[in-house]
């Protein structure tokens, strides 16, 4: 499955981003939250006031609107909340591309595709308002998720709606309703959903990887930024 989305991916054209076009890319920057950055090892980068302040310098000093990165990214970013670890087992390595920028910015549709699911996630350290898409290009059929929008984003939405390349999905929340973080939006590449409906892991253990790096390929394939 993943090398018949790698071919896909090979043929599409650049897609460049999920957020609103009037962000040039050129205000893009990549943003390092891993647990090997030394600029926030002494950071309690869980709380979602001190993640914002770093990702402001940060967007500050490369003189930029938008911080993205994070794919496969082991973080202390979820230290702070105990449904990450579970019988000693930490959930830590991140597993889509996520765009750090201010809320209320509009999310959009890479590729025409249609609601296969959405739901509030509101429990902390979730995704809040989930919107979920399938794709089918030349008979390869995948999903892409956007975690972390707005409440608004979930009005009016129904299952087998379709959205063209291009349009708007959501919006961005704020820290109170993507559930404790600093406004962003996770975008991540699914290939078998595993029968889940309006949630899908976003982050997994060590022990995991293996499954999760290959049902969940990096969304810079498509993208290509």
């Amino acid at each position: 499955m993943i090398s018949s989305f790698k071919r896909i991916c090979s043929r599409q054209a650049p897609i460049g981003s999920v957020l609103e076009k009037g962000i040039s890319i050129d205000h893009y920057c990549s943003l390092d939250l891993s647990v090997s950055n030394l600029a926030i090892a002494d950071m309690d980068i869980s709380d979602p006031k001190n993640c914002q302040t770093y990702i402001d310098q940060v967007l500050i000093k490369k003189n930029a609107v938008v911080a993205y990165g994070g794919y496969l990214e082991k973080r202390n970013l979820y230290g702070g909340t105990p449904s990450f670890t579970k019988n000693g087992t930490v959930r830590n390595i991140h597993l889509g591309l996520d765009f750090w920028t201010a809320a209320g910015t509009k999310v959009i549709a890479p590729l025409m595709g249609k609601v296969h699911s959405f739901q509030n996630n509101a429990k902390s350290g979730d995704y809040g308002p989930t919107i979920i898409l399938s794709h089918e290009v030349e008979g390869v059929v995948f999903y892409s998720l956007y975690g972390h929008l707005s409440l608004p984003s979930l009005v009016n939405m129904n299952v087998g709606q379709e959205f063209k390349k291009g349009a708007t999905i959501g919006t961005l929340g704020t820290p109170d309703i993507n559930v404790n973080y600093a406004p962003h939006l996770h975008f991540q590449i699914i290939l078998d959903m595993e029968g889940m409906q309006g949630d899908y892991p976003g982050v997994c253990s060590v022990d995991t990887l293996d499954f999760y790096a290959k049902n969940c390929p990096d969304p810079n394939l498509l993208l290509k930024m």
